[in-house]
């Protein structure tokens, strides 16, 4: 029976073991490698944009060619130059900055009115503002044109922002927020003599910054990524956007230099990638509600 229950325990061991090996060992090991291969997946096209972006034209129509070339600093010279990439950036910016801002401060007064005011049907209100959500930019295009058209706003920065103010998604991210903040302080703040708009300038915009951090970074990328919209309204070179310069790096009537083109769309990403960097906190905290009001 002795020698029994030490094999018995033995094999329990044994066991054990190869349990903590698998828990410690092998399932780490299985996930940081099958998040490696994710990771290089996704950045694969950006490894290659760096890399072609160097190559001169002879060594990127070299078949099979993945390494970095000789002709970096003329390639995003002649980026900069065939695209005016930075007068393109510019009217870029001005563009996703304003959208960013105005979303930001149209969400943040519809949610204070939908939540502080009780408005009635108020749901209703919500309700609708939600469909809107549901009508892409390609739905709109038509009804929306002919309201810029009679409004003289077509090749106008106006034109190019304004369509975009609106945001059922930002309303409903602040709105969900405020659900979150004590009654108790309204109340408390309304005792004290604090008015409504006191009350929102003082308390809740303070406390809400995360979420105003989230909703520009998200705003800021889209507009700066926008192409069919700006090629509709305004594709003239005084609003032309810089989506619309790195198509026109492609569109040529002579061999596609590909090298200048993935100079140019790196170029392009720098400053959505910087904004990304310095409001990355933002967005996942303001998103998940990690940051609820306590």
């Amino acid at each position: 029976m002795s020698v029994q229950n030490t094999v018995e325990s033995t094999g329990i061991q044994h066991a054990a073991k190869r349990q903590a090996f698998r828990k410690q060992v092998v399932y780490p090991a299985t996930m940081h490698i099958l998040m490696f291969i994710g990771v290089f997946i996704v950045l694969f096209p950006l490894l290659y944009a760096i890399v072609v972006s160097t190559q001169t034209m002879g060594e990127n129509y070299q078949k099979g060619s993945i390494l970095p070339g000789t002709g970096t600093i003329e390639n995003y010279e002649l980026a900069w130059e065939r695209g005016n990439l930075g007068r393109l950036m510019i009217n870029t910016l001005i563009v996703a900055l304003s959208v960013s801002i105005g979303k930001i401060i149209l969400s943040i007064t519809a949610a204070f009115a939908l939540i502080y005011f009780r408005l009635r049907g108020g749901a209703i209100i919500l309700g609708i503002i939600m469909l809107t959500h549901f009508l892409p930019l390609p739905v709109r295009i038509v009804p929306t044109y002919d309201l810029l058209a009679d409004l003289n706003w077509i090749n106008t920065f106006q034109g190019l922002s304004v369509p975009f103010f609106a945001s059922a998604t930002g309303v409903l991210l602040f709105q969900q927020f405020y659900r979150t903040v004590p009654t108790d302080m309204a109340d408390a703040a309304r005792v004290d003599g604090a008015g409504p708009i006191r009350f929102l300038f003082h308390i809740l915009i303070p406390v809400s910054l995360t979420n105003i951090g989230a909703l520009f970074l998200i705003e800021f990328i889209y507009m700066w990524n926008q192409y069919l919209w700006p090629l509709i309204v305004g594709n003239v070179p005084e609003t032309r956007q810089v989506q619309i310069g790195i198509k026109q790096l492609i569109d040529t009537t002579t061999v596609v230099e590909w090298n200048v083109a993935m100079a140019g769309s790196i170029v392009v990403i720098i400053p959505p990638l910087i904004v990304l960097l310095v409001l990355q906190r933002s967005l996942m905290t303001g998103l998940t509600g990690s940051e609820e009001f306590r």
